[in-house]
């Protein structure tokens, strides 16, 4: 590849090549944080190529490559291409890391105990991630929650965050600091997205690990409203929102076993931010 960059989140390091500067110059200004892996042996490199020789120039698009790829993804336009590295870090993920059962999941930690929130696509589990991390909370990560096989520790990762369509303007309002958001994509398959750096504070502690104490579900423009997750309903959920519980066989059903019947669960709806800190600091108060 042409132009090249190492992203090393957590325990993974990333390698990312690309035939054009765009996508590796953003990746660098959004990673900025992050230490230092230049010399790093990565786990994973990712190929940001052109679908044709002349889509270099003409109408560039962006195909995504590496370790693990999806034959049939349709490729993206090089505006694009924030976006295209970031969803094949998430690919490589998905389909090649086993060192950890890994849920589809956001986390941010306090007190050394861990908050677990998982949801589909715009359930507002990555805005209430990003409001708690500006609110005393350490972010551990945002599309992925690594638990360890053995302890059922949850291994920082803390990637950047991506925020969809209002949730942008409402993470502005709250962060303040503009320096720390990625461009804006639009037109995207999502709609508009923009990615935000966690606070340096996650950055600098993404090392270190901390216990489960609490699973949410957040559903977003509900009215306010909370309710108890029974732990085989909580498993079933779970089993859906892994991406490798069924890869790791045996090690991946213990230690999901191991977190239900730890960590209590429940469902929660609210309609303004407000509303989901006081859920999350009343539901909190049980486990603290």
């Amino acid at each position: 590849m042409r132009y090249e960059c190492r992203i090393h989140v957590g325990p993974a390091i990333f390698r990312i090549g690309s035939d054009w500067a765009q996508p590796i110059e953003q990746l660098k200004a959004l990673y900025q944080p992050y230490p230092d892996c230049d010399d790093a042996i990565a786990d994973f490199t990712i190929r940001l190529e052109a679908q044709r020789f002349y889509r270099r120039w003409f109408r560039p698009s962006v195909r995504l490559s590496g370790d693990y790829m999806l034959p049939d993804a349709s490729p993206l336009p090089l505006t694009q291409g924030l976006l295209a590295a970031e969803m094949a870090m998430n690919l490589q993920m998905a389909l090649g890391w086993r060192r950890h059962l890994l849920l589809h999941a956001s986390a941010v930690e306090r007190d050394g105990k861990v908050l677990l929130m998982t949801g589909e696509s715009g359930s507002g589990k990555s805005t209430l991630s990003a409001l708690l991390a500006e609110h005393g909370w350490r972010f551990l990560g945002d599309e992925f929650a690594l638990v360890d096989l053995d302890s059922g520790d949850i291994q920082g990762f803390p990637r950047a965050i991506s925020l969809k369509n209002s949730a942008i303007d409402v993470a502005r309002d709250f962060v303040g600091d503009d320096a720390r958001f990625g461009p804006l994509l639009t037109d995207t398959p999502k709609g508009a997205i923009r990615h935000l750096q966690p606070p340096e504070s996650a950055i600098a502690a993404m090392g270190e690990t901390a216990m489960p104490a609490l699973l949410l579900y957040p559903s977003f423009g509900y009215p306010r409203a909370t309710d108890t997750v029974p732990p085989t309903e909580n498993f079933v959920r779970l089993t859906q929102a892994s991406t490798n519980y069924v890869a790791l066989g045996e090690a991946g059903f213990s230690a999901l076993v191991n977190l239900v019947q730890r960590v209590p669960a429940h469902a929660i709806d609210f309609e303004t931010n407000d509303e989901a800190l006081e859920l999350v600091e009343a539901l909190w108060a049980r486990v603290a």
